[in-house]
């Protein structure tokens, strides 16, 4: 019996025995090809008409459809509502305590898959007690469910041959993966040899991590929702998010995966533009969103996984700093790193933002030549406390500078200013200092209990602008400087310098431009 559990950790014996470093073996499917490289899109219709539309839609863009009935408010005509379909359905109707919806009685819930299963679908999804009192009928086959909401299922052993009794065809695990150490136990379920298809559905943050790795290590399909505001469960990616940003579709055994940790747009814009590069350039390499608890493990399944590094995006470059044994000079003054990559001598930091900023806006001051010094005795005041706060103080004090530093943790920018000597200034006095240059590396100077909004009359006709608060986007503040009259530096120029050097620092290659108009598209 193998217990996997997340406070010891004994997943790593149960890597090196089982599965090799979670390295796929085409041969434990051979039985049950005909699952590989699916895509399950999941429809949760409140209603019949809506659901024909909704399973007709999902069809188009999937290899298998999900009907979930427990959202339904009125019993349904099963047969007549997946009539219609030109690909495979998958029935199911899972209670509250299951992550689902059904507000009746068990006993209807019971008798509304009994005639779902009449009806004829591909598959039903049970969980072990009612597949108990559901017997086989028809060619449906049987998905036995194993659905834990709040940690992930001690016993795997047991649950298979629990499945077994049942009757499964496949069998499905889901769990909260919240960060990579929860999805990795799922990860490894999935991944074992096993007589019977292994399917998992991750809830949560990593969920999408858990979709992208279960395609390279062979789960029969992944799921995915329609588009948002129809997921079954919270953070389920969409299909269009698994087409248009990872290119889930060309992921196989053999895809190596980059790291990228952070959230939001600034994610999604790198995850789209470097996918599409790689696309373009014939690699294959994808990008994979991480979340991880802390430091302990991760190194050690990042060579399970075989990340050569990790991109670390918005404010995560102190968190993934501490992975890193070496680094830049930049990187190590303000110990934040935009990408950390493997080397033989351990994980190595690289701070990229920051040229790409002190270019632009050298060229945004009239740099002609490479002896131009246009930051040269300029009062710059840099408005935040964050890492690239730090990286583009350093940039600017390297280039003669003059450098201010103001934050709503005012705290920290005093232990910034002396540590890098540097001219603080407290919030009271920012709107009275005079300044040629401002860059903001946040948009607000709240911190903690105070809550004082950045005022835009800080930006004065002439001065400098740079937001990098919000890149590649344009930001409130960007848009306020424009009608005062200061020059801008635009975001997104800044960013695609980053994403350049950042591809080009991962493959050696430069960045094709058809990856950044695809990129930027949104």
């Amino acid at each position: 019996m193998i217990l996997v559990t997340i406070n010891s950790f004994p997943l790593w014996s149960v890597v090196g025995r089982n599965f090799s470093g979670l390295s796929f073996d085409q041969r434990q499917y051979s039985c049950w090809g005909q699952f590989l490289h699916m895509i399950c899109i999941s429809v949760t219709p409140e209603s019949r008409q809506l659901a024909k539309v909704d399973i007709y839609n999902a069809a188009n863009q999937c290899d298998l459809v999900e009907v979930c009935l427990d959202r339904l408010h009125k019993e349904p005509d099963v047969k007549d509502m997946i009539s219609g379909s030109k690909k495979p359905i998958l029935i199911s109707c899972r209670p509250p305590h299951e992550g689902g919806n059904f507000d009746g009685t068990e006993d209807e819930r019971i008798a509304l898959l009994r005639q779902a299963i009449i009806a004829g679908p591909d598959y039903v999804e049970l969980d072990p007690a009612t597949a108990m009192k559901i017997p086989r009928f028809g060619k449906t086959q049987r998905v036995i469910s194993f659905a834990s909401m709040t940690r992930p299922l001690q016993d795997v052993e047991e649950a298979f041959e629990e499945a077994t009794r049942c009757k499964a065809d496949v069998v499905k695990f889901t769990w909260p993966t919240e960060t990579l150490e929860t999805a990795w136990p799922l990860l490894a379920v999935v991944s074992q040899k096993r007589m019977l298809p292994v399917v998992g559905l991750g809830l949560g943050r990593s969920g999408l991590t858990f979709s992208l790795l279960g395609r390279k290590y062979g789960s029969p399909w992944i799921y995915a929702a329609l588009e948002k505001g129809m997921e079954a469960f919270p953070g389920q990616p969409t299909v269009g998010e698994l087409d248009d940003v990872y290119r889930w579709r060309q992921v196989d055994s053999k895809t190596r995966f980059i790291g990228v940790v952070g959230e939001g747009v600034v994610e999604q814009a790198v995850s789209k533009i470097l996918n599409a590069a790689f696309d373009i350039k014939g690699m294959n390499t994808r990008c994979l969103p991480l979340d991880f608890k802390s430091l302990d493990q991760l190194p050690k399944m990042l060579d399970i996984l075989k990340v050569p590094a990790i991109i670390a995006t918005s404010d995560a470059g102190h968190r993934v700093m501490g992975l890193a044994s070496t680094g830049d000079d930049i990187a190590k003054a303000s110990q934040y790193t935009d990408v950390v990559i493997k080397t033989p001598e351990g994980w190595q930091a690289h701070n990229l933002v920051w040229k790409s900023a002190l270019r632009s806006l050298e060229e945004k001051l009239g740099k002609q030549s490479t002896e131009d010094r246009p930051l040269d005795k300029r009062n710059t005041m840099i408005i935040g406390s964050n890492g690239l706060a730090i990286s583009v103080a350093h940039g600017v004090k390297r280039r003669n500078g003059l450098v201010s530093i103001c934050s709503g943790n005012e705290v920290e920018a005093q232990k910034i200013a002396a540590a890098c000597d540097l001219r603080y200034v407290p919030v009271a006095k920012l709107y009275d200092t005079l300044v040629d240059v401002v860059v903001l590396t946040t948009n607000t100077l709240d911190y903690g209990s105070k809550k004082t909004t950045l005022n835009p009359s800080l930006l004065r006709q002439g001065m400098t602008f740079m937001d990098l608060s919000e890149l590649p986007g344009e930001s409130f503040f960007t848009q306020q400087a424009r009608e005062r009259g200061c020059k801008v530096v635009e975001p997104a120029e800044v960013f695609v310098g980053y994403i350049s050097a950042l591809f080009k620092s991962l493959t050696g290659h430069d960045l094709p431009p058809d990856a950044i108009a695809q990129g930027l598209l949104e």
